[in-house]
């Protein structure tokens, strides 16, 4: 199965399959342990004589007879390392025949639907990719599962439970749901998301070597972005040259929509219009991550076009550069993400009243439910990252080792045109945090002299 480049990670495609990999990977394969090591976790955590059951996503209808990209469920994905459409998990430890215990479910492969989409997994294929060694094709299922379902008492069923979610579309995990109550009216059945929000919070070493690859590639395509970032050049032509970079080091692309912002565009916490020319004079924001092996990066740098900090782009850079050292430093286990926002708020405040963005007096009269620094900054200062940019994690309860976490800390100032925000990815450690970003340029000096270079 080719040797392993790092936890993870494979050196090698499928060497003993004659090279075949899915059409859709650019990726090299992840070690299948991944995968088997979060269904073991997961499967701990099931009430005695249960079964599990996780659909993919829907392939989403774009204009006339076009399909949105496909995106796979992250908590299927996270089981099984299988992003194709159709495919569906079953986990059900305490099965009498062992072989259906864990259940990889696809989508049979059809000659002319593939003439046109492109070629579907085999089963030995999405046994080497998943490590589960019973697949069954999604036409068998149905008389299989109710013999399964009959044998259970419990039935774990997933929804979306990221405390982010805005969109009411009823997805096919919710329309999976209202089917199984309604064919199996008397079983119990149990959330299963509330198990994988607890076990996706914590990322594993293999994960976070997967991340750390999407981080490496964005550290390599930032550092090209230096020597390309000049006067004259739009945003877009930025942002094609993200992707470019993405792409030629097998990402499967941004993690996100690119936001390219300069001068005062950098005030907009979404900005992804990417249209406006960038001006010698001006800073530029970038926020932008790779996409490998299903997990994100999540970068932010804010540079000078003209490859010179100001005197006072300087000075704003190096208070946002400051607050975000300081919450590095407190960002450790057993802080809650409320308790963290409010010692970095409490730091802002003085940063501010250092280079003049507030006065005592605005201190002294604001409303402790609207701090005067949130004038100046007006997002939350970490998320937790993973399959997902905004990934499942906890804001109330103590923060553990494990969670992957940003640290983004902005400054952003109406008067002046400007926005600037600093942001890296770090792992919670028993002791602290690691700071997967640590090679990235971050310091003014060293950011100015690789412009120049």
């Amino acid at each position: 199965m080719g040797h392993k480049s790092g936890a993870g990670l494979k050196a090698e495609s499928f060497d003993y399959l004659a090279g075949v990999q899915p059409d859709y990977m650019k990726h090299l394969p992840l070690d299948p342990d991944l995968f088997i090591n979060n269904r073991k976790r997961f499967a701990a955590q099931l009430l005695p004589n249960s079964i599990a059951i996780f659909v993919s996503s829907d392939e989403w209808p774009a204009n006339g007879d076009a399909l949105h990209p496909f995106k796979q469920n992250s908590d299927l994905f996270w089981l099984s390392g299988i992003t194709q459409e159709d495919s569906m998990v079953v986990i059900f430890p305490d099965n009498p025949d062992p072989k259906y215990r864990e259940v990889l479910v696809l989508v049979r492969p059809n000659e002319l639907k593939e003439k046109w989409d492109g070629r579907r997994l085999r089963a030995k294929e999405a046994t080497a990719l998943s490590g589960i060694q019973t697949i069954l094709w999604l036409d068998t299922l149905d008389a299989l599962l109710q013999s399964w379902i009959h044998l259970a008492d419990h039935i774990y069923l997933d929804t979306n439970e990221n405390d982010r979610k805005a969109s009411q579309v009823r997805t096919r995990e919710y329309r999976f749901v209202d089917e199984m109550k309604a064919a199996y009216p008397l079983h119990s059945f149990q959330r299963a998301a509330k198990i994988m929000k607890q076990l996706r919070g914590i990322k594993t070493k293999e994960e976070i070597a997967v991340v750390q690859k999407a981080v490496d590639i964005t550290e390599q395509t930032f550092r090209d972005l230096l020597q390309f970032i000049r006067p004259g050049v739009m945003e877009y032509e930025i942002e094609a040259e993200i992707y470019r970079g993405f792409l030629s080091r097998r990402a499967t692309g941004p993690a996100y929509g690119s936001i390219i912002a300069s001068g005062d565009n950098a005030r907009t916490l979404h900005y992804v219009a990417n249209n406006a020319e960038c001006k010698s004079g001006d800073l530029i924001l970038m926020d932008f991550g790779a996409e490998y092996g299903g997990y994100a990066a999540d970068l932010t740098r804010t540079v000078p076009v003209n490859a010179k900090f100001g005197r006072r782009q300087r000075t704003v850079y190096n208070a946002c550069l400051h607050l975000h050292n300081y919450a590095k430093s407190i960002l450790k286990p057993g802080i809650t993400i409320v308790e963290y926002t409010e010692k970095v708020g409490e730091e802002a405040t003085q940063q501010f009243l250092k280079i003049g963005l507030l006065r005592k007096s605005d201190v002294k009269n604001e409303d402790r439910e609207n701090r005067a620094y949130r004038k100046y900054l007006y997002h939350g200062i970490s998320h937790h990252l993973g399959l997902d940019v905004h990934d499942l994690g906890t804001r109330t309860e103590p923060l553990k080792a494990g969670m992957l976490l940003t640290i983004e800390p902005g400054i952003y100032i109406e008067q002046e045109g400007m926005g600037v925000r600093i942001e890296n990815n770090v792992w919670l450690t028993r002791t602290g945090n690691q700071d997967l970003m640590k090679n990235i340029p971050i310091e003014a000096d060293e950011i100015e002299a690789l412009m120049k270079k």
